[in-house]
């Protein structure tokens, strides 16, 4: 599939300096790279190189870059990084946080011994599994510390997230049919119309859900949807135009 985004930035110490004189490159063992790869309604984000506070801006931004171009969420190859510090951790465990409000999903499928190593520390690794994965609840007698009440509110955010998550691509599939829209403008419309409205975006998809065996849409959300839609669809003809 096409790669969206890849870059390498190396650090520019010592050893490329010496590269100066004439010595054969050498790779910066802080240097970073990210590749992201749409599969499907998910974007694939594949990372090499040293997760620490010097490359943590690079690498945040790649996964909110990863996090909006997705519908469902992001899955994570891992299995190039060869150093993981809490900033990485941070960084993942806001990823998720920004993920389950927008009812997208945050999952490592591949990992290194760096990572593993971290996310045993912390007892963090359920959070991060797929959908077909282990059980949060199986961890949830392990997890101890400091994280203990943030990561049993995720793990509760997380199943709330997969019990919503079929009423909300009924919703998606209510808006593509009706409005001939695609699965990314049908995600669009509901996004905006649940923030324009204070509405969550489940309980915007059950009231879709609803209004299409008979119960009318309240009139502010009917407007609301109206001007969604007339909005999508003219940024899709502006684009077409170009």
């Amino acid at each position: 599939m096409p790669e969206l985004t890849s870059f390498t930035q190396p650090s520019g110490g010592a050893d490329d300096r010496a590269n100066t004189a004439g010595a054969p490159a050498a790779r910066s063992p802080r240097a970073l790279t990210t590749a992201l790869r749409p599969d499907g309604d998910r974007v694939g984000v594949k990372v090499c190189g040293e997760l620490d506070l010097d490359t943590s801006e690079r690498f945040r931004s790649a996964l909110r870059e990863a996090l909006s171009r997705s519908v469902r969420g992001v899955d994570l190859d891992l299995g190039g990084v060869s150093f993981c510090d809490c900033a990485a951790l941070n960084i993942l465990l806001a990823l998720r946080q920004q993920a389950l409000k927008q009812d997208k999903t945050v999952a490592i499928h591949v990992s290194s011994t760096a990572v593993d190593r971290l996310l045993a520390l912390t007892g963090t690794q359920a959070l991060f599994a797929g959908p077909d994965g282990e059980s949060p609840a199986a961890e949830d007698t392990r997890i101890t510390g400091d994280f203990d009440e943030e990561l049993r509110i995720e793990v509760a955010q997380l199943r709330r997230a997969m019990r919503t998550r079929p009423t909300i691509d009924l919703a998606r599939g209510v808006l593509m049919a009706s409005f001939n829209l695609s699965p990314a403008d049908a995600w669009t419309v509901l996004v905006t119309v649940s923030q324009h409205t204070n509405t969550k975006l489940h309980t915007l998809a059950g009231d879709l859900v609803t209004a299409v065996q008979g119960e009318a849409l309240p009139e502010e959300l009917r407007e609301q949807l109206s001007t969604a839609v007339a909005k999508v669809n003219s940024v899709d003809g502006e684009s077409r135009l170009r």
